[in-house]
């Protein structure tokens, strides 16, 4: 089991570790409600540094990233990022990713930690056509993610770029917290607003104990894994290996808006069908209508307990103190408003279809 550059930071926070994506991780260090409601309402930093990181540069760069990426690159500008997917030949999903567009035959992908080895090989792979260089930093890079509606004002004191004027999905190349070249990155995954700061793994302590100390009149905590995912789950961002994986069509996943056929693709002729004619079941939302907690592999339900999905993520939302849940159902099932029923422990318990995200961002 790896471990990241901060595992004995995280222990001396009293963390309690977990195994994710094949590294040690901390799931938690204060509680999760704790965790979650300080980065909805302040600032908190997560250690993120399992993700993956790949760079992409050359003449061929842009042909390869639209041969593989399911968004039109092309329309990234340098200095701007978005978000993707890898569709397989099947009409699968290999991965999600974020990339970044660094130079102008430059790019950054970042890929889920428990994918690495097959992002890897699946871009080496399609390379072959293309020959643009490509390297994997994943090993040797750190990635914290600053997030809050504070964490912008929070982190001033660690960089001299003003940071308020980066727009969302956008990014800089700036020296942070005692550290020189580092990217300076206005995504998430906490739907709160904040930062994420990659940078080499060796600076890694350094970075972390500016940012806590920085981000201490603001109230900042250090959040874990599990605050991270209930954070998303009230946004009803998709995790891969929940909503997304090798077989989940894209479309009936919701991710359409990050769909661009015409870029042609990875069997971008069978996706494009899809996005035109629809798919049999759709991602949804739902919401508890009384005290239970719905998780991932409940069965979803109609109000004569006959079965129309199932959960792929469940959870308490602390900022609702309501049980909320995202799973597939048929498509005819689909619409906001929607009693249905969810199976827990062979008890229905009733809910309602809702639109995402369950929040206010």
């Amino acid at each position: 089991m790896k471990k990241t550059t901060l595992y004995n930071a995280h222990l001396a926070l009293n963390a309690k570790m977990t195994p994710f994506g094949g590294y040690e991780m901390p799931v938690q260090y204060t509680g999760v409600k704790k965790e979650h409601l300080a980065v909805r309402e302040s600032v908190g930093v997560f250690d993120v540094s399992h993700m993956g990181e790949f760079y992409v540069s050359g003449p061929r760069a842009l042909d390869l990233l639209q041969y593989v990426c399911s968004n039109d690159i092309s329309k990234i500008i340098v200095g701007k990022a978005q978000y993707n997917y890898f569709p397989n030949a099947e009409g699968g999903i290999v991965d999600d990713l974020i990339v970044y567009r660094l130079a102008e035959e430059r790019y950054l992908m970042v890929v889920n930690a428990s994918n690495i080895e097959k992002d890897w090989s699946w871009i080496q792979k399609h390379n072959q056509n293309f020959d643009a260089q490509i390297e994997n930093h994943s090993d040797n890079t750190a990635l914290l993610a600053i997030q809050g509606p504070k964490a912008i004002e929070a982190m001033q004191s660690c960089t001299e770029f003003p940071l308020a004027s980066l727009p969302f999905y956008a990014h800089t190349t700036a020296s942070f917290a005692g550290c020189e070249n580092v990217l300076i990155a206005t995504t998430g995954y906490t739907g709160a607003g904040g930062i994420e700061v990659y940078f080499p793994a060796s600076e890694a302590e350094t970075v972390w104990n500016t940012v806590l100390k920085a981000g201490a009149p603001f109230g900042i905590v250090p959040v874990g894994l599990a605050a991270r995912d209930t954070l998303r789950t009230e946004m009803g961002y998709c995790l891969y290996g929940n909503e997304i994986n090798d077989t989940t069509s894209p479309i009936a996943a919701g991710l359409g808006w990050v769909t661009k056929p015409e870029t042609d693709f990875i069997n971008s002729e069978n996706i494009a069908l899809q996005k035109k004619e629809g798919t049999p079941q759709k991602l949804i939302g739902f919401t508890m209508e009384n005290r239970a907690i719905p998780r991932s592999g409940y069965t979803l339900v109609d109000i004569d307990k006959k079965p129309i999905g199932s959960v792929t993520s469940g959870t308490q939302s602390p900022v609702l103190s309501q049980g909320i849940g995202l799973g597939y159902v048929d498509s005819s099932w689909a619409t906001p408003g929607t009693p249905i029923g969810v199976l827990i422990r062979d008890k229905f318990c009733p809910a309602q279809i809702v639109k995402t995200p369950f929040i206010k961002s």
